[in-house]
């Protein structure tokens, strides 16, 4: 009899050998001229081995980001979703790369690197605030795998009740917010934000709700069946391929 971990493993590979043979779940949406020519974009030619793994194309499409909008990615990283951003909104759009004040360490080396780009566009900077702020009313504000640390620290539910109203006040009346995190088991609420960098996606669709945003729906192009949830996201066995929701909510 095969092992549980020996299951796992298989399970893994499958999911793996799907990705890898570009398998489109259901629910995946077509990618608009202004998604696709941004992403074959060659300044973005250090980017683009990832963007499979990311779904990239998939996940755009999903949220509707067209030219002309004005987007706020939070926590940006090394600018992965910034650098495509720029491209789709165009020169009549723009987009604000944001670190909270609490986060400054965290931009210490990405934000100078993505400010030499010299992106017209883009404004990258670290914020004066903790709660995300915008010069403007925004079209679409976008978190990927940020949204579980905000309760952390000892923070909890109030910190993601001030964050979740804080994005409501800074978009547009119909504007859209999406969230992508690393999923946590039914049922496992905010029990594994620190120790397995994961969320309950049911926990994130009541919380966003509560702060009077419409759940509009969820891109499944992330999910991954074989990933149990016990696993830290930075465990070797499972790193890269984390089971993932991407949701998205409208402010009405």
């Amino acid at each position: 009899m095969k092992s549980t971990w020996t299951g796992a493993a298989v399970a893994m590979t499958a999911v793996a050998m799907t990705i890898a043979a570009g398998a489109v779940p259901a629910d995946a949406q077509k990618a608009s001229p202004a998604i696709a020519k941004a992403l074959a974009d060659p300044a973005r030619t250090d980017q683009q081995g990832d963007d499979a793994r990311r779904k990239a194309a998939d996940v755009l499409a999903f949220s509707g980001i067209k030219p002309g909008n004005v987007v706020v990615d939070y926590l940006p990283g090394a600018g992965y979703w910034t650098r495509i951003f720029t491209g789709i909104v165009g020169p009549k759009g723009h987009v604000y790369a944001v670190w909270p004040a609490a986060g400054a360490k965290y931009a210490e080396k990405s934000l100078p690197a993505l400010q030499a780009r010299g992106l017209a566009n883009v404004t990258a900077a670290v914020q004066a605030t903790n709660l995300p702020t915008s010069p403007v009313p925004v079209d679409l504000f976008w978190t990927a795998q940020n949204y579980h640390d905000i309760p952390n620290n000892g923070a909890g539910e109030p910190a993601l009740r001030a964050f979740d109203g804080a994005v409501f006040r800074m978009l547009k009346r119909g504007g859209t917010y999406i969230v992508i995190d690393h999923a946590d088991a039914p049922g496992s609420g905010m029990s594994g934000t620190e120790t397995r960098h994961r969320i309950d996606p049911a926990s994130v669709k009541a919380q966003v709700q509560a702060a009077g945003f419409k759940f509009v729906g969820e891109s499944t192009v992330l999910r991954n069946p074989a990933d149990d949830h016990s696993k830290p996201v930075f465990d070797p066995a499972i790193r890269g391929m984390t089971d993932q929701f991407v949701y998205k909510f409208r402010k009405p």
